[in-house]
């Protein structure tokens, strides 16, 4: 198992909101932190851009990236959202196996 790190802007708290609810509730996020209060600098479509926005900070593996990206991709009103992932190179074993559990799909 590889612990890692997603984020994803979303445009505004409620959509954060439902977002990171379906995450944890689906097992594809162990924890998702809701950061308030981003200004995003970007170019899209030839235009610069300023907005505010929220940052989700996900806890999930590798292993259920993939799953989790596709599940973002559905729910996000963005047509283009930002979903990255980066390893988490060291942390508390024991937490590293609670986002373990946590995201493993549920026995049928």
């Amino acid at each position: 198992m590889t612990a890692i790190i997603a984020l994803c802007t979303c445009p505004d708290a409620q959509t954060g909101q439902r977002i990171a609810t379906v995450l944890v509730e689906e097992r594809l996020a162990a924890c998702v932190n809701r950061l308030p209060g981003l200004i995003s600098t970007y170019r899209w479509q030839g235009l610069l851009h300023r907005d505010e926005e929220q940052l989700l900070i996900i806890k999930t593996t590798r292993e259920r990236f993939d799953a989790l990206r596709t599940r973002i991709l559905a729910l996000h009103p963005y047509e283009l959202p930002e979903i990255v992932a980066l390893d988490i190179a060291a942390a508390h074993e024991p937490y590293l196996a609670w986002i373990a559990a946590q995201t493993r799909p549920p026995q049928t």
